[in-house]
């Protein structure tokens, strides 16, 4: 998803929708993409490029009474957010935003975090209730629908406050090095197995010559 600047908010302000995603997945890759401005290509990242070069311009059509927007421009003052939805169908008055991605269909909590923020952008620019949208799953050619409890929009909150918290004392996170890495472009810049295998090596240093009290 390409971003685009709110108005009337300065740059340093501001968080871009794609961030939730990021950290919602891992706090590190987050910070290595939006503080280090550290991003590789990978399989993933190219499959999902391709996907998204089919909502990337600007444009809108009206198909058996639905209007479509696609690469629209998004922002909320009361978040701090930016960015683009790849597409928005409007029903009538209420939007309904769905996001591209290039698996095959199922259920990711940060794909579902960010489709809600882009929901209480629409809110916010429209006026209108959002209660839904949709996740279009490249691979299989299936939406998966998204409900935007009030659970998850807490979540999207919480999320934009903690990466606030993060970008105030910009400390890297420490490498996972779990299932998440495998498909990870980042592997290179992150090293998740050398930074873990340090990590476990210091604490097993400090621990050494720990005598058990009786």
């Amino acid at each position: 998803m390409t971003e685009e600047l709110c108005p009337t908010r300065s740059d340093d302000d501001l968080i871009m929708i794609s961030a939730l995603q990021h950290y919602s997945y891992c706090p590190r890759q987050y910070a290595l993409i939006h503080q280090e401005q550290t991003f590789d290509e990978n399989l993933y990242t190219l499959r999902g490029r391709a996907v998204h070069k089919q909502v990337d311009e600007p444009e809108h059509e009206v198909a058996q009474g639905v209007r479509v927007e696609r690469a629209l421009s998004l922002w909320s003052y009361r978040l701090g957010l930016t960015g683009r939805a790849d597409v928005v169908e409007f029903h009538g008055a209420t939007p309904y935003p769905v996001e591209y991605k290039h698996g095959p269909r199922r259920q990711r909590e940060h794909d579902d975090l960010q489709l809600c923020a882009q929901a209480l952008c629409l809110e916010e620019m429209t006026g209108q209730d959002v209660p839904e949208g949709a996740i279009f799953h490249h691979s299989s050619r299936r939406r998966r629908v998204v409900r935007f409890t009030p659970a998850l929009r807490e979540q999207v909150a919480q999320t934009v406050t903690a990466i606030r918290q993060m970008a105030a004392a910009p400390i890297l996170p420490p490498a996972v090095n779990d299932a998440r890495c495998t498909h990870c472009s980042l592997q290179n810049a992150c090293l998740p197995s050398v930074v873990s295998a340090t990590t476990r090596q210091q604490s097993v240093r400090a621990t050494l010559f720990v005598t058990e009290q009786a």
